[in-house]
């Protein structure tokens, strides 16, 4: 058996929602550990310094690092500042696995899904960080409506369409990159409960996003006979969904142990486990997906 590994996910998010296994890949064990910090921005800068070249790997939770558009890092650089201590382990932010795995989410889980996919209408409450996954849906279905200033800025402005969303991100992120962190963290445990917009979850059958944005919006009333793809659900949002007659669940990234961890947990893990002490590329993620027959869970809740 290879020398254990150890990748830690450091969040700005709520500490009750911190998980630790171990997996294996291959004969290799992995710890993944994710460590909320309540928000705490100072917390969690100082425990990305105490744990640097402690762990193997670091991903950044609750806040991305760079948002990708058609190949162009967008930098964000409040995130920058939380990791700005970090001399020795690498440190990832999930964008690597949100343009390989959830970019191929249809194709990886072909095999669990009862037949191909194809969806009238889609409602991505947040896209920003998720272009892939975007990307994916767009090839599978007749209509997307992003709501990222409906649900981000309290704007009523839908977005119809990947290519008009890109156009506005292209615009818009040059700006968002001097954005507060209080801007680009969107709370610190998801408690807040204020269902806003419901007609365009109303009309439409697929429902995508981060979990945590995506409930603190959600009207379970509406959630009947949907298929909703997102990621870090636990055994309690799962049975939520199930609760509130949501037909299938996605998740992007495998569940281990009752738990669907955040894209920068599992590339921080893949990282860890690649051991070249960096980030890996996309062909390199793309190439581990393949070789650790990594797919994401689809659950039928209500069939």
């Amino acid at each position: 058996m290879s020398q254990t590994r150890h990748a830690v996910s450091v969040s700005l998010g709520s500490s009750k929602r911190d998980k630790r296994v171990t997996v294996k890949f291959k004969d290799t064990p992995v710890i993944i550990e994710r460590i909320g910090t309540d928000g705490d921005a100072e917390a969690a800068r100082r425990l990305f310094r105490e744990l640097d070249g402690k762990v193997d790997a670091f991903g950044t939770g609750g806040v991305d690092l760079y948002i990708i558009v058609d190949g162009k890092k967008y930098p964000l650089r409040a995130a920058h500042k939380l990791v700005a201590d970090v001399r020795q382990t690498p440190v990832v932010d999930g964008q690597g696995l949100k343009h390989t795995l959830e970019r191929r989410v249809f194709e990886l889980a072909a095999p669990q899904l009862r037949e191909k996919p194809h969806f009238r209408r889609v409602f991505m409450p947040l896209a920003l960080d998720r272009i892939g996954l975007a990307e994916a849906i767009d090839e599978v279905a007749d209509e997307i409506i992003f709501g990222d200033f409906m649900v981000g800025l309290g704007l009523p402005l839908p977005i119809r369409g990947l290519k008009a969303y890109k156009r506005v991100l292209k615009t818009m992120l040059p700006i968002v990159g001097f954005f507060p962190l209080s801007m680009l963290f969107y709370g610190s445990d998801g408690v807040e409960f204020e269902p806003k917009y419901e007609a365009y979850w109303a009309q439409s059958d697929l429902i995508a996003g981060d979990f945590m944005f995506m409930k603190k919006y959600m009207p379970p009333k509406y959630m009947e006979g949907k298929f909703v793809i997102s990621n870090t659900t636990t055994d309690e949002n799962v049975s939520f969904l199930k609760e509130h007659g949501v037909r299938t669940l996605l998740t992007t990234t495998p569940r281990y142990d009752g738990r669907s961890f955040g894209t920068n947990m599992m590339e921080a893990a893949l990282t860890a486990y690649a051991g070249k002490g960096r980030p890996l590329t996309r062909e390199e993620l793309n190439a581990l997906i393949d070789e650790l027959d990594l797919r994401p869970t689809v659950l039928h809740l209500n069939p």
